[in-house]
């Protein structure tokens, strides 16, 4: 009785924002692999392509650094410092200048003091706080209700704990969706302005920099499906207590 409230009709919620989730990696990758076996005309690698845009910009303090995986490219604002994989690192395709610039495009933000990504900044350690209070919550008391552990009643007491939290993971998703946005667009007029790749060129780096979005928006519909889904198990608790 106590599992049917964990796996109710309901979950058909979660389908949507995983097929979406699933399309968007497999469009990402299939993009990526494509432009990574495209030469970028002026010949620079990504790891170029970041330091002469920060350069520009007199973002000289800003390193541009390797690091080992797939497409684990990020700016770390903490460190001041752009993180590269090696392929892009010292690719010289236009998926790397493109993955590069992006990830250069939140250095110019972090310069310009662009007010989401001051905001997610700001939110990293609740965001954190709360996707552990979350699975603390939800999973351990979902598992403590199941072995009779904990009662009903008392476990859709906590829940709304748990949705809160979550809510919290959810903003953070909404919060992220602008910075990437921005950042792609930073990264395409500086890309183009400076000449690291040709008028030609930048559909084809638009191309990669729009289906690595896609990701972030099909996480965004994905935890906000999460969250309407438990909305409805904490009311069907509320309801049998």
């Amino acid at each position: 009785m106590i599992l049917g409230f964990f796996f109710m009709p309901w979950d058909w919620l979660l389908l949507p924002g995983l097929l979406l989730g699933l399309y968007a990696q497999m469009k990402l990758m299939a993009t990526y692999q494509r432009y990574s076996r495209q030469g970028v005309d002026s010949g620079v690698s990504g790891a170029e392509a970041a330091r002469i845009i920060l350069d520009r910009a007199g973002l000289r303090q800003v390193t541009v650094d390797m690091v080992p995986g797939q497409l684990t490219d990020h700016y770390d604002p903490s460190k001041r410092a752009l993180f590269l994989s090696e392929a892009n690192f010292r690719g010289r395709s236009l998926a790397a200048v493109g993955v590069a610039a992006h990830e250069a495009g939140h250095a110019l933000q972090h310069q310009a003091a662009y007010a989401p990504l001051q905001l997610r900044m700001a939110l990293v350690p609740a965001t954190s706080f709360a996707t552990r209070i979350f699975f603390i919550i939800f999973f351990g008391g979902m598992l403590l209700t199941m072995f009779g552990m904990l009662a009903p009643a008392l476990f859709a007491r906590v829940l709304p704990f748990a949705i809160g939290a979550y809510a919290v993971v959810t903003f953070f998703q909404l919060v992220t969706l602008p910075v990437e946005f921005d950042a792609s667009r930073r990264a395409k007029q500086a890309l183009v302005a400076l000449g690291i790749v040709r008028d030609t060129e930048a559909p084809a780096v638009s191309r990669v920099l729009n289906a690595a979005a896609l990701t972030y928006v099909a996480a965004l519909i994905s935890s906000v499906l999460e969250l309407l889904r438990l909305v409805m198990i904490a009311r069907a608790f509320g309801d049998d207590s």
